[in-house]
């Protein structure tokens, strides 16, 4: 298994590393930890093609495109994320979609414990019932404005959202947790969504910081993480 400390990149080195991984032949998980030195819209791969205001991709924030599906994301230094892949035989991917999010669900919830922000990783039941009571329409164009199984909440709110990509030597599972409030206005701009949209996305998310009632740097929560997925992915806690 491989690791490394959190990294500070842009959001096309995480994606470079995020294919990079999947190409390669993979006989033992893999890991990194990300925060990012600037803001960048990543789409999800079906999205790809959607009109931009403010300019072309490379105008400020810069939008890309990544591999795998789902809604928009707005990464910045307000986010910390994960890149996990293991071999597509891994017991912790073989039975499944949404049995693969499981472990890191309730592994990152567990790491937020850690450092004090309670949350709780959302089971399929779980996220049934949620469903049947909420009555508005979710912004669901972007990632944080919808709900997947064991995706992690706190006080019913979304803190962390997953992903993944699945071909036939790995599986490639992903996270993005709030550190503290991302300006959700500048997705919307930039995406030419309406008003309403940013302040639907401050309503149905929380941060680390909102839910702490203080701040949680990156470094502080990255230990945590990084002692949970050596518990999930290594029988002697040893990188190799």
């Amino acid at each position: 298994m491989t690791s490394a400390v959190l990294q500070t990149v842009s959001a096309a080195d995480e994606q470079a590393w995020n294919e990079r991984a999947l190409r390669e032949p993979l006989t033992t998980p893999a890991w990194r930890l990300w925060t990012y030195v600037q803001p960048a819209v990543v789409l999800g791969l079906s999205q790809r093609g959607l009109p931009l205001q403010g300019g072309g991709p490379d105008a400020a924030p810069p939008v890309i495109v990544r591999g795998s599906g789902g809604g928009a994301v707005l990464v910045g230094p307000w986010m910390l994320s994960i890149s996990v892949v293991l071999p597509a035989l891994h017991p912790l991917v073989r039975e499944g979609q949404v049995a693969s999010y499981a472990w890191l669900g309730r592994g990152i919830a567990r790491a937020l414990d850690v450092v004090g922000v309670r949350s709780c990783a959302l089971s399929p039941d779980a996220l049934r019932a949620l469903h049947a009571r909420r009555q508005t329409a979710a912004p669901d164009w972007a990632c944080f404005g919808s709900l997947s199984p064991w995706e992690v909440l706190a006080h019913g709110r979304k803190l962390a959202g997953l992903a993944q990509i699945r071909r036939r030597q790995g599986v490639l599972l992903t996270a993005g947790i709030l550190l503290r409030a991302p300006p959700w206005a500048a997705l919307c701009e930039r995406l030419g969504r309406p008003r309403e949209d940013a302040a639907r996305l401050l309503r149905r998310t929380i941060s680390c910081e909102d839910r702490a009632g203080t701040t949680i740097q990156a470094p502080v929560l990255a230990r945590a993480l990084q002692a949970m997925l050596y518990a999930e992915l290594s029988l002697d806690g040893v990188s190799a």
